[in-house]
């Protein structure tokens, strides 16, 4: 049986969303800029190559930076609420498992 996660008090989940919301609102500034000088640095080196080649990279820049982001980020909230001490991961013995397999 699970324990009571601190996540389970309104206050605190409130806290813990609002907090990640602003990274996350961090994030999305940190991936524009780089998106934008990623874009630039290509059309420098590059010149002027197919407009599609400059929005792939664009949206493939931003995909990766915000996904990562954001799963990380919310492996930081979990952990730093106490969220995951709440977990009860003991395994059980393989005799609770398979039960008694000796068929004599």
């Amino acid at each position: 049986m699970a324990n009571k996660s601190p996540l389970d008090d309104p206050e605190t989940a409130a806290h813990a969303w609002a907090q990640y919301r602003r990274v996350m609102r961090l994030l999305l500034l940190v991936t524009i800029a780089t998106v934008v000088v990623a874009v630039g640095l290509l059309f420098a080196f590059n010149g002027a190559i197919s407009v599609h080649f400059y929005i792939a990279a664009a949206l493939g820049i931003a995909f990766t930076m915000l996904l990562g982001g954001g799963l990380m980020g919310l492996v930081f909230l979990s952990n730093g609420t106490g969220h995951d001490e709440s977990v009860d991961n003991r395994l059980p013995s393989a005799d609770e498992l398979f039960g008694d397999r000796n068929e004599d």
